[in-house]
């Protein structure tokens, strides 16, 4: 068991929130039960993955999509009404973590993803150095279709590939989820293939134009991964039961 306003510190440490400038509130962004014994994590507080989350029994629910997003309708109505409902009559918290997600070099979404694709980084790019560059472990991983190839075995689906499947890999640049405005970051950082989770259409012609490989893995394949590690690591520093939720996104 661990305290909620406890876990609360303990995150905004970890993770250093302090230091990062987001989009929505990163913390307790829902407060529910002071003792957590259970807790679930997903990528998104969906009404889905809350209801998962009630039916797991779970005190607290973590997730790297959360609410609040700057510039949407304050307005509690609709769906963020239904969403809060939940979370508040089953006296459950809710923890969200963007940006500071993606960044934790062990923890985050682009470490975990360099985890299962067997890359390396040795530098970073863009805006808060979001961008991760560098090479793969793997000397049988030589041309962009074979690192498709193997997304699509550790994803478990296909990505969309921009470009030439046989072109040299060179460098690689990634970035997890809606990272497809960091290619020109990525390609002034010496990157000659670049994988995120989305795709724009503007994306296509600058790939094209610059020669640079791109794949396209998917938004919610890319990110289920570093939510998973956190997960993993407060049950592993406070012995209490961790729960992934994934809800299945095609996006």
């Amino acid at each position: 068991m661990i305290d909620r306003d406890e876990l609360t510190k303990f995150l905004a440490q970890t993770l250093n929130i302090s230091l990062i400038r987001d989009y929505c509130p990163n913390g307790l962004q829902v407060e529910g039960r002071p003792e957590i014994r259970t807790l679930a994590t997903g990528v998104t507080a969906s009404r889905a993955l809350l209801e998962a989350a009630i039916d797991a029994k779970a005190d607290a629910v973590l997730v790297h999509h959360g609410f609040f997003w700057r510039d949407e309708n304050p307005c509690v109505v609709g769906t963020k009404h239904k969403r809060l409902k939940l979370l508040l009559q089953n006296d459950i918290s809710l923890f969200a973590y963007h940006l500071p997600l993606d960044l934790h070099p062990v923890l985050g979404n682009n470490a975990q993803l360099a985890l299962r694709l067997g890359l390396q980084a040795d530098e970073r790019f863009g805006e808060n150095d979001l961008g991760w560059i560098g090479t793969p472990v793997q000397a049988s991983l030589r041309t962009v279709g074979d690192l498709a190839g193997l997304i699509e075995m550790r994803l478990n689906r296909e990505p969309l590939l921009i470009g030439d499947s046989s072109q040299p890999l060179g460098r690689i640049g990634w970035c997890t989820g809606a990272a497809q405005n960091l290619l020109q970051d990525a390609v002034a950082a010496g990157a000659s293939t670049f994988l995120s989770g989305e795709i724009s259409e503007q994306t296509v012609h600058l790939a094209l134009e610059t020669g640079t490989a791109y794949l396209a893995c998917g938004h919610h394949a890319t990110e289920r991964y570093g939510v998973q590690a956190l997960g993993d690591h407060i049950a592993g520093q406070f012995g209490i039961k961790h729960r992934f939720i994934d809800i299945a996104n095609p996006v």
